[in-house]
C-alpha cells in the first residue's frame, strides 16, 4: 500500500454495527434493457466482512431477482490483493468479471457493486449481458459522489513544558490532533495526522524545539 491518498466513493462503510440500511451506505442506479431491468447498487468496503454484508442485504431487498451479480475490490484503486466477484447463474464471464474489470480500471478504491437483473424474456446475448452489467458499473462510478481516502498516522512526542504553545499551534497547520496527553515531568502527546504530512512535521518542530522535542515509537493507523 502506497501512502499517497486516494479516491474513494463517499458513503459509510456497512458493518454489523450499522444502523439501518440507507442511502448512507449505497449509492443505486437503474436502466432497462430490451425489457430487463439492471439495479446497480454501488457501496464501500475495505473488508471482506462487510462487503459480504452489503452483498448478502442486496441480495435480502431483491430476493425475486432473477440474478444479483457482483463484484468488489477493496484496496487503493487498482489494486487486486483483495478483490471478489460472481456471475450468480449469468453465463460464465459475462457479469462478475466484467464488473470487476470496470472497478479496477476506475479511480476509486474501496469499491463493493451488486447489478440485480430482472429478465424481461429478450435474451441479450455473451456480449449483450457484459455491456450491460459494465455500463451499469460504470455509470454508478461516473455519478457517486466522491472524496478522498486519507492514511493517518499517530506518533507520541515528548517535551518540555515550555513548548507546549509550540505543540498547539503547530498542529493544525499539518491538519494533526491530540489525542492523548499525559503530564509528568514531561509531557507527552499523541497526534494524529495524515502519514503523508509526518516527517515534515517531526522536522518543524525539531528545529523549533532546540532538541528538546523528541519522538518515541510510533503507533500506524487507518481512518
Amino acid at each position: 500500500m502506497s501512502d499517497a491518498p486516494y479516491m474513494i466513493p463517499h458513503l459509510q462503510i456497512y458493518d454489523d454495527k450499522s444502523n439501518k440500511f440507507s442511502h448512507d451506505f449505497y449509492f443505486r442506479v437503474e436502466e432497462d434493457i430490451k425489457k430487463s431491468k439492471f439495479i446497480t447498487t454501488l457501496g464501500r468496503s475495505d473488508n471482506r466482512e462487510s462487503a459480504k454484508l452489503f452483498i448478502d442485504t442486496i441480495r435480502k431487498e431483491f430476493p425475486d431477482a432473477t440474478h444479483n451479480c457482483w463484484a468488489f475490490a477493496l484496496g487503493e484503486p487498482k489494486d487486486t490483493a483483495n478483490i471478489g466477484q460472481s456471475d450468480d447463474g449469468e453465463p460464465h464471464g459475462t457479469a462478475g468479471k466484467p464488473m470487476l474489470n470496470i472497478l479496477l480500471h476506475s479511480d476509486l478504491g474501496e469499491c463493493v457493486v451488486v447489478v440485480t437483473r430482472y429478465f424481461g424474456g429478450i435474451k441479450l446475448g455473451p456480449g449483450g449481458l457484459i455491456r450491460a452489467y459494465q455500463g451499469g458499473v460504470a455509470h454508478a462510478l461516473d455519478l457517486v459522489e466522491k472524496i478522498e481516502k486519507i492514511i493517518y498516522e499517530d506518533i507520541i512526542v515528548q517535551c518540555e513544558y515550555e513548548h507546549i504553545n509550540k505543540i498547539h499551534h503547530l498542529s493544525p497547520q499539518f491538519n494533526a490532533s491530540i489525542i492523548k496527553e499525559t503530564f509528568t515531568s514531561q509531557i507527552q502527546y499523541v497526534l494524529r495526522l495524515p502519514q503523508n504530512q509526518v516527517e515534515m512535521f517531526k522536522a518543524t518542530l525539531a528545529n523549533t524545539g532546540n532538541g528538546k522535542i523528541t519522538f518515541l515509537d510510533t503507533m500506524s493507523t487507518l481512518l
